[in-house]
């Protein structure tokens, strides 16, 4: 948890009061402020020692060839990674020609916080200099959710007594090996970066080559082209000083550099305010000129209105945002503060993403390289969906986009269709590791799963005529050549030779996950091509032109789902995660020590995968999203199986697991997943928050307390709610947005209540009972309890352990050495 000493608790708020060196690449994710579009960390404007510098435009990235170490046919040749842009952050104060630099100068006080209400950074702080002057500083920083392009930085200095201060303004493009483009270098002092997967990689060659550059007064521009994805950028910055002091200003621009400097002959009291605007425009096509003439009329636009604007427009903005996404909790502001900051860094890496994707990291660092996954799909796009649709439309139709390469893809892997790659940028695949990566063909039928959410929850077959059916029928197609059938006795439908979420299990055949979402997919996508052959004719034969459809596919879709092969063990009662799982030993996590966690970076790969052991929750995950196809019976047996086995080394894990232990009745472990999934990156738990937040897992957040706690469900489109509300927690309230009507919902111990403040009247069911709820005709339904309650937590079986005939058991033991020695108890 947060050092509540140094980090208060504040609903609306994170706030710093004292400086630390110790984890400023923390600090640094936490404070990030961003739109979707750009992105800055939250990195002091002094820009001195920093983590990462970090700068990032969505979508704006360099390529590499990818180096096999044996190359196969189909592997992926080209990576992709998320390029450091420009930084326009630093502003650097002077007062006697004495520089302000946080870590080593006297601070007397000392404030940062994050504002989510008013989308807002801001900074105060009172220095001593070393002559014993009196400096205050304040800094307010925001990049606009109305304005995509567009950063703001307002720096105020005071000083109590005459002195000359200067203040030097500057973007400066990071080429000098402090900051390597594509990832960070180690901090000083922090020694040798060690191997982990997860962080971004490293380009050692110039990626931003200097096009045009210039100064006019106070604005400057600097644009640049990447040298391999030939991608363009342009960064153009105004400034404006409001004081009553003496002052006179210098400047100075190169490829590298645009610096603004203002001295001022500063009188006690009488302060100085620069104002720094700054527009960041990048393309695929454009020339960096073109790009430079957008900035131009950004910042035309915000000099013509006025800073305050800027501030005005974004908090009117975010006043929007909470009133449709504010999910509140009574009697907890530490639980409250956290679910906001998760909030408002979805909003911060969805809102303005217009159609590019909502990368791993958001904007708040090169973690993953910047890359989309199936993450979007499944952990985010709920949210968007039930809070923010047009968002949720626009994440949609950067898939839509993507259907040319992932054709591509299908094509090069043999298959029909298109197949959607694992981890992308511009559409391509980028993921060099098939067994943990693109063997991951689920992030087909995850993307078919969030078009179908989308759809039934907003009614928008407009964009399902347009776009998303295009998407439904070539993810199908895809699954029905990957497949086959198999008649030995049962007339079945297999996919062999995948991997599942669960990232320790690879290459398996009949992966329970695959093959439940699979089986939607399909039969998803031959109900959309038999209404629209009804019910829009026309947009039939325009689908029917795009895709060519042909007469059968449909039924041949439905067949293939009708017969999927869904794993179950009747001996065990639970479905094996794959035909050969429950073959495998079980990992003994019990005397697993903490020193050898995460496994994949202290085991190679081939030790994980011969065990029992989960990355994350796979059959689980499975439960909650196709919750309609189990039994209640089924779903607390699996879990009981599944739960022990999993080492949460996925951030994407924990809410799932919270969401079904409230399902099936273990009201405090689910509250013990919860708290974990909450405080992921404000406590750093998996230690890499430094590279960037994980918005899958704050997206899960949202998702546990509305799916988990509030029992909300949507199977076929039919809403419904089933409560599981904390014991600790009087009241539980959250906004979904349902077909247009905007609902409120509010769960106690003792009832729940679904208002509808506009819209039309909305039916949905609470524990299999209608109801219906209208403008001014609230549905009060009283809860007799909050369902099962189960003590304690599962434990491993006795059949998973392995019985010997002598009545021991086997498992797993690691040691501290790293070497598995097999062990009777």
């Amino acid at each position: 948890m947060l050092d509540r000493d140094r980090f208060p608790v504040d609903p609306w708020r994170l706030v710093e009061t004292r400086v630390s060196a110790e984890d400023k690449g923390l600090t640094e994710t936490l404070f990030s402020v961003g739109n979707g579009y750009l992105g800055l960390r939250g990195n002091h404007p002094e820009g001195r020692d920093a983590h990462e510098h970090g700068t990032f435009v969505n979508g704006f990235h360099e390529t590499w060839p990818i180096r096999h170490a044996e190359q196969a046919y189909g592997f992926a040749e080209v990576g992709q990674t998320i390029v450091n842009a420009p930084d326009a952050k630093i502003m650097r104060v002077y007062v006697d020609d004495e520089p302000l630099v946080l870590e080593t100068s006297e601070l007397l006080e000392y404030r940062r916080e994050l504002d989510m209400q008013a989308g807002v950074l801001r900074r105060h702080l009172l220095w001593r200099t070393p002559a014993g002057k009196k400096v205050r500083v304040n800094l307010e920083r925001l990049v606009s959710f109305t304005d995509r392009h567009l950063t703001l930085q307002r720096l105020s200095v005071s000083v109590d007594t005459d002195a000359p201060v200067a203040i030097s303004s500057q973007i400066v493009n990071r080429q000098d090996g402090e900051d390597v483009f594509g990832g960070a270098a180690p901090a000083r002092g922090h020694g040798t970066a060690k191997f982990d997967p997860r962080k971004t990689e490293r380009i050692s060659n110039r990626v931003l080559q200097p096009q045009e550059f210039w100064e006019d007064g106070d604005r400057s521009a600097l644009s640049y082209r990447v040298t391999n994805s030939g991608m363009t950028l342009a960064v153009v910055a105004d400034h404006e000083i409001a004081t009553a002091n003496d002052y006179n200003t210098r400047s100075l621009i190169e490829g590298d550099i645009a610096k603004t400097v203002y001295r001022v002959q500063a009188r006690a009291g009488v302060p100085i305010t620069v104002t720094k605007t700054v527009a960041y425009h990048s393309s695929e096509i454009a020339p960096a000129r073109e790009l430079v003439d957008r900035g131009r009329r950004t910042l035309d636009r915000v000099r013509a209105d006025g800073a305050d604007a800027v501030f005005t427009a974004q908090r009117t903005f975010l006043d929007a945002f909470w009133k449709r996404s504010d999910v509140r909790i009574s009697g907890d502001d530490e639980v409250q503060q956290a679910v906001r900051w998760d909030l408002f860094q979805l909003a911060q890496a969805a809102a303005r993403a217009d159609a590019q994707g909502v990368p791993a990291k958001g904007l708040t660092g090169s973690g993953y390289s910047g890359h989309y996954f199936w993450d979007t799909e499944v952990y985010v796009l709920p949210f968007l969906t039930y809070t923010s649709p047009d968002w949720a439309r626009n994440a949609l139709r950067m898939r839509a986009m993507m259907l040319p390469a992932a054709r591509r893809r299908a094509a090069a892997l043999n298959e029909a269709g298109a197949l959607f790659p694992w981890r992308t940028i511009n559409g391509e695949e980028a993921s060099a590791y098939y067994a943990a990566g693109t063997a991951q063909y689920h992030i087909n039928a995850d993307v078919a799963f969030a078009v179908a959410k989308y759809v039934r929850a907003t009614g928008d077959v407009d964009f399902l005529h347009r776009e998303g059916a295009d998407i439904v029928v070539e993810t199908a197609r895809m699954w029905s050549t990957l497949g086959f059938w198999r008649e030995n006795g049962d007339h079945t439908f297999h996919i062999h030779g995948v991997t599942g979420p669960d990232e320790y299990t690879t290459v398996v055949n009949d992966n329970l996950f695959t093959n439940v979402m699979a089986r939607f997919n399909l039969a998803y996508a031959a109900s959309v091509v038999r209404e629209m052959a009804v019910a829009a004719p026309e947009a039939y034969r325009a689908l029917a032109d795009r895709v060519g459809l042909e007469l059968g596919e449909a039924d041949a879709w439905q067949s293939a789902a009708d017969a999927m092969h869904i794993p179950f063990n009747e001996h065990l009662g639970i479905h094996p995660q794959d035909a050969l799982f429950l073959d495998r030993e079980v990992w003994d996590l019990d005397n697993t020590p903490a020193s050898q966690r995460p496994l994949l970076l202290h085991f190679h790969p081939l030790v994980i995968y011969r065990f029992q052991v989960l990355k994350q929750a796979d059959v689980v995950l499975a439960l909650f999203l196709q919750g309609d196809q189990f039994s209640a019976t089924q779903k607390l047996a699996d879990f009981d199986y599944y739960d022990p086995l999993t080492t949460g080394d996925s951030t994407l894990s924990a809410v799932v697991q919270s969401i079904l232990a409230a399902e099936v009745g273990y009201r405090d472990l689910a509250m013990e997943y919860f708290l974990h999934a909450l405080n992921v990156d404000l406590a750093d738990l998996h230690h890499n928050t430094a590279d960037g937040a994980h918005i899958a897992s704050a997206g899960g957040v949202w998702t546990a307390l509305v799916s988990g706690f509030g029992g909300m469900r949507d199977h076929g489109g039919q809403l419904s709610f089933d409560p599981r509300l904390p014991a600790a927690w009087p009241e539980l309230a959250f906004p979904l947005d349902w077909h247009g009507s905007q609902l409120h919902v509010t769960v106690t111990e003792s009832e729940l209540r679904v208002s509808v403040e506009s819209g039309d009247a909305v039916e949905f069911t609470v524990r299999g009972a209608s109801h219906t709820a209208a403008v001014g005709a609230d549905a009060v339904v009283a809860l007799a309890d909050q369902g099962p309650v189960l003590e304690g937590r599962p434990t491993i079986s006795d059949v998973a352990r392995g019985r010997r005939e002598d009545g021991s058991y086997i498992t797993a033991s690691i040691p501290p050495t790293g070497v598995i020695d097999v062990a009777a108890e």
